[in-house]
């Protein structure tokens, strides 16, 4: 097959596919190689209108190419896309995609168990505000588990980031149904409506922590279960602060999925309106008490780190700088993780936009110069 011509699976708004055949300057064609990043890229493709080339997917495994959760997320993505392209090769190893306009309005999609929602929701939030249509997205599946965020870390940390760059009306995550691994049956409705441009952040001051808060849920166990992870996690945190504050969220019948499970979320705020979090879901063999303990130094650690987002916040934060007006944004975090590294080199590759890091004693400083990105599907009012 020919990388200037290849044969394409296309979505319109009609959802019939048709083959069709395309061909793509190979100047604007952004290629990779290998299963990592892949959401990233995908998502950075489509906000930025460039096509990309992604090689060599697992190609050397026992079982080459896409997996079943990378199929059902381009799939995805072909739902809240408008004309988008997608081709994969018959060993599913390569794929083009040719990007097409964030369409959003009222989408439903089943995850699937083999990754958690977070999986799909978080590119959808990056997507959520550059779209044509507001977002109303229900996603099915597991809410929480111990490889990905999880719903109430979403919920309180994630998607309160986005006010910092303008996006305010109408954010919302309900979780309407816990569904914990192996069996799932969670559901999560994400709303959130689009905006024209950002609006331009700098957020250096950390401040000190002043409260902590969190989440103990539990499904198909003893609502005992989740008293047990707020004690072992109240042991921990209270020889640091008073001000602790841990809800219990027993969920019973048909909104508690269809496997037993329980977690622990925890969030710290700062006196500057930084939120730093942590997690711990359970796995097998683990007591509520080992949970609760290990959410809490989880906590510790990411509050040693410093920084005014915490690891999980640091990609939506940098993508939100690089979009935002032709200004410069500033934003202090802790040490930067491997994702994050890798993420700054594709916003290179897609953006063009380096960002200056100045490193102290404990934290990094990340400046840049944003592109002014202009949402057109949006009219000024």
């Amino acid at each position: 097959m020919s990388n200037n011509q290849v044969t394409h699976l296309t979505s319109e708004n009609n959802n019939n596919h048709k083959k069709r055949s395309y061909c793509f300057s190979m100047s604007s064609l952004v290629r990779f190689e290998g299963h990592q990043y892949l959401r990233q890229r995908l998502v950075l493709a489509t906000l930025s209108g460039k096509p990309v080339r992604i090689d060599k997917i697992r190609s050397d495994d026992a079982n080459p190419g896409l997996t079943e959760y990378e199929a059902s997320f381009l799939k995805l993505l072909e739902k809240v896309t408008n004309g988008s392209v997608i081709e994969i090769n018959y060993t599913g190893t390569s794929i083009v995609y040719k990007p097409g306009g964030i369409q959003g309005g009222r989408i439903e999609h089943d995850c699937g168990t083999d990754r958690s929602i977070a999986y799909y929701l978080e590119p959808m939030i990056a997507l959520a505000p550059f779209s044509k249509h507001p977002f109303v997205l229900t996603l099915q599946g597991i809410t929480t588990d111990a490889v990905d965020i999880s719903m109430d870390s979403v919920r309180t940390v994630l998607l309160p980031q986005l006010k910092r760059f303008g996006i305010e009306e109408n954010v919302e995550l309900k979780i309407t149904k816990r569904g914990a691994p192996p069996l799932g049956g969670g559901e999560v409705v994400f709303t959130c409506n689009c905006v024209r441009q950002l609006k331009p952040m700098q957020f250096t001051d950390q401040g000190r922590i002043k409260r902590i808060r969190g989440i103990a849920y539990c499904t198909r166990v003893s609502p005992q279960t989740a008293n047990r992870l707020v004690e072992s996690a109240r042991s921990v945190l209270n020889r640091y602060i008073p001000d602790i504050y841990i809800y219990t969220d027993v969920y019973k019948g048909a909104e508690s999925g269809k496997s037993p499970g329980f977690a622990l979320s925890l969030v710290a705020e700062s006196t500057k309106g930084a939120l730093l979090s942590a997690e711990k879901a359970a796995e097998a063999g683990q007591a509520p008490e080992d949970v609760g303990v290990m959410a809490a130094k989880l906590l510790l650690s990411e509050i040693q780190k410093g920084g005014c987002v915490d690891t999980v916040s640091q990609w939506l934060n940098l993508l939100l700088m690089v979009l935002s007006p032709e200004d410069v944004g500033k934003l202090r975090m802790g040490p930067l993780s491997p994702f994050t590294i890798q993420y700054l080199r594709d916003l290179k590759a897609f953006f063009g936009v380096s960002f200056k890091i100045e490193l102290d004693a404990e934290t990094t400083l990340m400046t840049c110069v944003g592109i002014g990105y202009v949402n057109h599907n949006k009219k000024t009012t």
